[in-house]
């Protein structure tokens, strides 16, 4: 068993060094020689952080989070499902931390946003959370999944129409950080409130920095606002759901959800488009695996959930009482942390990492348990159609840069990439507003391939038979095919290898096709 400090968080004899006493830290690490989940060493390698705490700690490892406010990190993937479904045993209900209670932690803590107690359904437990999760998977479960795809789409080509010409573009700031914030605002029913301004607090209340709490204010001032007018007049949205839902959510339980489900969505799914696009830039054999048809681009941000899942870990769970857990001793009022990234690398389930986990949903990237995430499937359609709306646009998008020269910046709850820039042959922009079968093309579109560049020694494939050109998507049209020569033909014969089979009925995939984006 750890003893992190004299006496573990949550001792009860006040035995505890005070938050960031230079006294107690060591080189690189915090008072009793802990490690950070914040600073230099989390913020560079977080996942190698975890595999250190494993190693020195098991499955169960006590922590520092933001001003040295003592914690623990749960690794195992088994100590993680236990937790998540033991809500007798690890509430979600913030108002038992001992370090809130005594002040030890004030209101005004960096991660307030993330751990003070709010009525919404992730501080619940029992009767209470059964009442307020009800009212968001009912309201949930009312969304038009065809209609979003078609806002996906049109969102994804309003984006991609804003630097098509340039030839280079961070797929970052430029299409993983807006696409998400889009598509919630138009499914809030507030599409009007989606700006700059609402994306860059949406990011940066959770990230426990000196702004956090002004961000917070914001978002919450514009969703009062908001939840005021469909008190006035209601429309067919998801606030209005939420607002008229027999639950009888007051407009303070409606403001909080509907921010959670905001900010939630939001990060989580601009991480995971931006983890993907990375993968498809970057590593060949996901991309073989993509553009060769053994992978689809749903198994793709599957895939990617195991490996790089968009929050990392959530703060968190509290002890209802004395416990031993994971081989250390928990004390009531303890807070404990959800290691959803490091439960996904744990090596009694995963014992090679590298491994593909394709067909594989035992991942924690949404959590578990009555608190398991119930938009995650909204997440998942804004991921991968609006990866393939852009991908059917700029099909040649290759990395501007060396691989290594990315960068990542890590808090407490995810780790996102800064920036990732990219190169493509400049096009010009598109029509976006036109009903999709007023759009005609001369040239048919050909179906979106990312693969890696053939070897020099491969040889070329014969030129396929004519045959009748692929259904066009309304939603994207292809760009006028600039000149070739015969030489950069038969390169592009070589990269870009036919997918489709003529034997497959044309009238299947044309109704495939429509189906799949909404039309």
């Amino acid at each position: 068993m750890t003893t992190p400090f004299p006496h573990p968080p949550g001792a009860d004899d006040g035995a505890l060094p005070p938050p960031g006493c230079p006294a107690h830290a060591t080189a690189g690490r915090g008072p009793g020689g802990l490690h950070r989940l914040y600073g230099p060493e989390h913020e560079n390698d977080p996942m190698g952080l975890y595999e250190k705490l494993r190693a020195e700690h098991g499955p169960v490892a006590p922590v520092l989070l933001n001003d040295d406010v003592p914690a623990w990190l749960v690794l195992g993937h088994t100590e993680n499902q236990h937790m998540t479904r033991t809500p007798s045993q690890f509430s979600r209900d913030s108002r038992h931390w001992r370090l809130t209670k005594d002040g030890t932690v004030p209101p005004d803590h960096p991660l307030a946003p993330v751990f003070t107690w709010q009525p919404i359904c992730v501080f619940a437990d029992g009767a209470e959370h059964e009442r307020l999760r009800g009212a968001v998977t009912d309201s949930i479960g009312r969304i038009d999944h065809r209609g979003v795809r078609r806002h996906i789409n049109r969102f994804s080509n309003r984006l991609v129409n804003e630097f098509c010409q340039d030839g280079r573009a961070d797929l970052v700031s430029r299409f993983a950080e807006h696409l998400p914030m889009m598509v919630m605002c138009q499914i809030l029913g507030m599409a009007e409130e989606y700006n700059e301004r609402m994306v860059q607090c949406a990011r940066d209340m959770i990230k426990g920095t000196a702004t956090a709490n002004a961000s917070n204010a914001y978002v919450m001032d514009v969703l009062n606002k908001h939840v005021a007018r469909r008190r006035l007049k209601s429309e067919e949205d998801f606030t209005t759901w939420l607002v008229e839902h027999p639950a009888g959510l007051t407009d303070d339980e409606v403001s909080q959800h509907l921010r959670l489900v905001l900010i939630a969505a939001y990060e989580t799914t601009a991480n995971l488009i931006a983890n993907v696009l990375r993968m498809v830039l970057t590593d060949p054999r996901f991309r073989a695996q993509l553009s060769g048809g053994h992978m689809t681009l749903p198994e793709a941000v599957e895939q990617t959930l195991w490996d790089e899942p968009p929050f990392t870990t959530i703060l968190g769970r509290w002890a209802v009482g004395d416990t031993e857990f994971g081989g250390q001793q928990i004390k009531k009022g303890d807070a404990l942390i959800v290691g959803l990234a490091a439960a996904n690398i744990d090596p009694v389930v995963r014992p090679d990492p590298h491994a593909s986990m394709q067909g594989n949903r035992a991942h924690l990237a949404f959590s578990s348990g009555p608190h398991e995430c119930p938009g995650q499937d909204i997440g998942r359609a804004i991921a991968d159609t609006g990866i393939d709306a852009l991908l059917m646009r700029l099909p040649d998008l290759q990395l501007a840069v060396e691989e290594h020269e990315l960068r990542w910046r890590s808090s407490l709850m995810s780790r996102h990439l800064i920036a990732l820039p990219a190169k493509f042959a400049a096009r010009p922009p598109q029509d976006v507003a036109s009903s999709p079968g007023a759009m005609t093309r001369a040239t048919p579109l050909p179906d979106w391939q990312v693969e890696s560049p053939p070897r020099a020694s491969a040889p070329q494939p014969k030129p396929e038979p004519a045959r009748e050109p692929a259904p066009v998507s309304p939603s994207v049209p292809m760009p006028a095919p600039a000149p070739a020569s015969s030489s950069s033909a038969a390169q592009t014969r070589a990269v870009i290898p036919a997918q489709r089979r003529p034997a497959v009925p044309k009238r299947m995939w044309q109704s495939v096709t429509r189906w799949w984006r909404g039309y």
